[in-house]
């Protein structure tokens, strides 16, 4: 029997969070958010508003959250959220993977959703809950993005779910090897972003894009 994928944990994995006493400590946190989060919110049973006044609240305690090339590690967002300088929370990735998250421990599913370009700058994720009546789009680098709707003619519209949306660290984490050299780790961590989801062609790309690199740099060391 196939082994059940367990969301937080396998993002705070690939984040970096190894051991099991890290994972508890930043489970501790996840909670720690929540908490604040509750003790400044009325009791909600329904779970779209429950899920918009978290939105709206983690904007209200980090109005600078979002950062272009900020930080995708589940991990580190965590932390930036926690921490109480104005420092950004992270990229569309990061914020996507925590409120993803955190609402999990709410109780509320939640998926993500991908597109190859947005914005003018490039590929976008985005959280998509599911409601009784359809499917928000909810852009967590918009102060404005719950139940956006700027993207739902897109033409790329890519539902994930949650080994898609852990395949996007390993994605990142290759083009921040990539950027440093470290051509063996890029190529470690795509291989990863393509078997937790085969039908990302944005990793398919980057690795051929790394194997040609590595072909025309044949002194690299692999």
């Amino acid at each position: 029997m196939e082994k059940k994928f367990s969301f937080e944990k396998e993002a705070l994995v690939v984040s970096g969070v190894n051991l099991k006493g890290e994972l508890a400590i930043y489970d501790d946190r996840i909670h720690l958010i929540l908490q604040q989060f509750f003790s400044e919110i009325s009791p909600i049973l329904d779970p779209f508003i429950k899920a918009q006044d978290l939105f709206n609240w983690l904007w209200k305690e980090k109005p600078t959250r979002y950062e272009r090339h900020g930080q995708f590690r589940l991990s580190a967002v965590i932390d930036a959220q926690l921490c109480k300088d104005k420092r950004a929370v992270g990229n569309c990735l990061g914020l996507t993977l925590l409120y993803n998250c955190l609402l999990r421990k709410m109780g509320i599913d939640a998926e993500a959703l991908y597109l190859e370009y947005a914005f003018g700058i490039g590929p976008h994720v985005l959280t998509l809950l599911q409601t009784e009546e359809s499917t928000i789009d909810i852009d967590n680098i918009l102060p404005y993005g719950f139940d956006y709707k700027g993207h739902l003619d897109h033409p790329s519209r890519t539902r994930w779910g949650d080994r898609e949306l852990v395949a996007d660290i390993f994605n990142s984490l290759g083009n921040e090897c990539f950027e440093k050299g470290e051509f063996a780790k890029a190529l470690t961590n795509y291989e990863m972003a393509i078997k937790l989801n085969p039908q990302y062609q944005k990793a398919r790309l980057n690795k051929a894009i790394l194997m040609n690199k590595i072909r025309g740099n044949k002194d690299k060391v692999i």
